[in-house]
């Protein structure tokens, strides 16, 4: 599945901070009998690369697997060796987007400012995570897109939830990445699951679906 695809049929990255081993085979099913096709684990929850390599065995061939809070090119690799096909960072750092290039992962550095934005597309990033969306707005991201090449993709995180979704998908977001509204630590299953078909739900309304 390409990032485009995944974005195009459901533009959901699960951002699952806090995730641990144990929980990575169960969250991730709910998240695919969602339809929700990009999991992301932060490297900063408990034993990331052993909860990428569990979601990449058992899900790679149907979504896209990989790391966030990416921050040092040294951890792109870990990400490639335990199967990850994504490196996502609430910054961008080219040395990450560079490295994360070489081991032909998908790339997608953080920005907030049509400069970062340039220069992270320059290093050679897939798609941008505009980032904090609790700092923008949809007329933000709407007159970004109007000055970025054609085709940029752009995935919103922080601040999106499953009522102003369609505003994010309007203003010109290609993707929102969801996090403790979907996942945090402590959370049961079931609700994770109930709160997956939710987001989806509302996505889908968004998207005339």
């Amino acid at each position: 599945m390409t990032l485009d695809d995944a974005l195009k049929s459901m533009p959901v990255v699960a951002v699952l901070r806090g995730l641990s081993p144990d929980e990575a085979e169960g969250v991730g099913q709910a998240l695919l009998d969602a339809a929700i096709p990009v999991m992301e684990v932060p490297l900063n929850s408990p034993d990331p690369f052993r909860s990428i390599r569990i979601q990449a065995d058992r899900f790679g061939g149907s979504s896209i697997v990989g790391a966030g809070t990416v921050l040092v090119p040294e951890d792109v690799s870990r990400v490639a060796d335990a199967g990850g096909t994504i490196i996502v960072s609430p910054n961008f750092d080219e040395e990450v987007v560079k490295a994360t290039k070489r081991c032909g992962l998908l790339s997608v550095p953080g920005v907030f400012t049509p400069s970062e934005a340039f220069r992270a597309l320059a290093a050679g990033a897939d798609a941008l995570k505009l980032f904090p969306g609790d700092g923008l707005s949809p007329k933000v991201v709407k007159a970004m897109r109007a000055v970025l090449p054609k085709g940029t993709r752009l995935v919103v995180t922080g601040g999106v939830d499953a009522n102003n979704i369609g505003e994010w998908l309007a203003g010109g977001a290609d993707g929102v990445g969801i996090g403790s509204a979907l996942y945090k630590p402590g959370k049961s299953l079931a609700d994770v699951a109930a709160d997956a078909k939710s987001f989806a739900a509302a996505t889908r309304a968004a998207m005339g679906r």
